[in-house]
């Protein structure tokens, strides 16, 4: 019988390589289904938890938080960019993008996994199109109304959510347990509470690991 994996997939919905690693991720369950299962959990991290309400512009949030110029930053962003078109993904990110706070969108993403994990996986591909390929603020509550509802998810529910504080303290006690474990940087994969793969990963890298996890079980 096949086994089944339990795979935590940390990130933050701001991420590129996370959207990247969550691609190759899915691709890898996929092509390796002889050998294990799995769903996956999408867990919170936030890069930028003091972000404020209007965010800031990427360029200059990575001159002030690494001392990087734009034109050091460019051959990243290129990068990140041509990584995704290979998965067939389009991010849409320039100079004039903006850095946003996430922490209610982590806050819908945990009601959504309490639902289904099909219903979380597809609320973050729908956070993911909006904020890398649309440029939308995934703080906003309409947009975020409008990612639950393209995903089948109750749009009143969901706004009713974020009008609250519902889930905050789940939020936070789960970001806290993920940095006590050590997490620094995302995405990082931790499969059944004992293997780490660390980094966006392409399909190929993700695959090997898993299968090198099944036959070890």
């Amino acid at each position: 019988m096949t086994p089944s994996l339990k795979i935590d997939f940390i990130s933050d919905v701001s991420c590129p390589w996370c959207l990247i690693g969550a691609i190759g991720l899915e691709r890898a369950l996929a092509r390796s289904k002889d050998v294990v299962t799995a769903d996956i959990r999408f867990q919170p991290f936030e890069l930028n938890p003091t972000m404020p309400a209007g965010g800031e512009n990427v360029i200059e949030h990575l001159a002030r938080k690494h001392g990087a110029t734009a034109q050091q930053s460019a051959p990243m962003r290129a990068m990140v960019q041509s990584r995704a078109a290979e998965l067939g993904f389009t991010i849409a990110t320039s100079e004039d993008s903006r850095i946003y706070n996430t922490f209610d969108a982590h806050r819908l993403l945990y009601w959504a996994a309490l639902i289904g994990c099909d219903q979380q996986r597809a609320l973050k591909h729908a956070l993911f199109e909006a904020y890398f390929t649309r440029a939308l603020d995934p703080s906003n509550h309409d947009i975020l109304m409008d990612a639950a509802e393209a995903s089948g998810l109750d749009r009143h529910e969901a706004g009713a959510l974020l009008a609250s504080e519902r889930y905050a303290d789940d939020v936070r006690a789960l970001e806290r347990q993920w940095r006590q474990r050590g997490i620094t940087t995302i995405p990082a994969v931790i499969v059944n509470d004992r293997f780490l793969i660390s980094g966006g990963q392409l399909p190929e890298a993700y695959e090997a690991a898993l299968r090198n996890i099944a036959a070890d079980l």
